[in-house]
């Protein structure tokens, strides 16, 4: 049974960091794709970053620059670092995982996705605040 677990949430102001941490136990694939999702009220949940097995990895445009996942192998907690946080972050934040590689390729252009149906498992969340 593959459990995630996120931590590492809090309120911080405008500019601050924070770095969330998520710790995986039975996840014991060896092609994956693990990323980082938020959620804020009365929106939808969108993407945020994600890595996979061979250490690639994918922004949203939102994050790119400020946001950075990281993960040494399958056993290590999947990171994300967020730096110069703005209002707009504040949201709940999952850990998904999933069961194989999540490349996608449009026009010529291949990453990473951030589409929640390319991703099997989910954690509870965390959350963060950005006060201005």
């Amino acid at each position: 049974q593959v459990q995630l677990v996120e931590s590492g949430g809090g309120s911080v102001q405008a500019g601050g960091s924070l770095r969330l941490s998520c710790a995986a136990s039975g996840y014991t694939y060896s092609e994956y794709c693990m990323g980082w999702f938020r959620q804020a009220p009365g929106k939808e949940r969108e993407g945020v970053a994600a890595i996979d097995s061979d250490g690639a990895t994918y922004y949203a445009d939102s994050v790119r620059g400020r946001f950075t996942i990281s993960q040494d192998n399958v056993k290590d907690p999947l990171y994300l670092q967020m730096n110069s946080l703005k209002p707009e972050d504040t949201a709940l934040y999952y850990c998904a995982a999933g069961t194989h590689l999540c490349t996608r390729c449009s026009g010529g252009y291949c990453f990473l996705s951030l589409l929640g149906a390319d991703y099997a498992y989910w954690g509870q969340g965390t959350q963060v605040t950005v006060s201005s």
